[in-house]
């Protein structure tokens, strides 16, 4: 399974919202495969098809080394076509990162709850209520499909303060410890 080159900040695929995937067939399974592989080279928690390149209303996640002992761990989950139906809760503040904005981190307020409906890799129905970091996971990487960053949710003042980071990301300058799409 190839290693995929997440695409940074700037590019114009992580602003387009995603496409619905028609079918599961082999070229689905295999990029799905793939996109685990590369979350985990990358040692991330979630990824979704835009951050490599693809606008597919996918993305995979396993956050169960982000939760507390005494939560159940879903382990490694595939979203295909999600669709958040309801966010609940009080809504926490809690530091954000992201693989297409490397070292850059910040607080961003979300719900705790979420209700997300979606196909699993075998392309069967399902519907989780998930809290806590699973639920932050989740929203994260929808907000990818829907063309949003986490930056988005930060306070001019704040997206001041990365003004720095981000332009050195946008011009291809920041290094990695994983592949980067090379800027065209």
């Amino acid at each position: 399974m190839p290693i995929l080159p997440i695409v940074t900040y700037n590019d114009p695929v992580l602003r387009q919202k995603a496409e619905p995937v028609a079918e599961l067939n082999n070229e689905v399974q295999v990029f799905i495969d793939d996109m685990f592989e590369t979350m985990y080279n990358s040692d991330g928690v979630g990824l979704a098809a835009p951050q490599v390149g693809s606008s597919l209303r996918i993305f995979v996640l396993d956050a169960d080394n982000m939760m507390d002992d005494d939560e159940e761990k879903p382990g490694p989950m595939a979203f295909i076509n999600p669709e958040i139906v309801e966010k609940k809760g009080m809504k926490i503040p809690m530091d954000e990162g992201c693989l297409s904005i490397p070292e850059v981190t910040d607080k961003v307020i979300r719900p705790e709850t979420v209700v997300i409906r979606y196909k699993d890799e075998d392309f069967e129905d399902q519907e989780i209520e998930a809290s806590g970091w699973l639920a932050r996971v989740i929203q994260h990487e929808y907000d990818h499909l829907e063309g949003i960053l986490f930056i988005d949710y930060l306070s001019v003042f704040r997206k001041r303060m990365h003004k720095a980071d981000l332009k050195e990301i946008e011009d291809g300058e920041r290094e990695t410890r994983y592949p980067i799409r090379p800027k065209i």
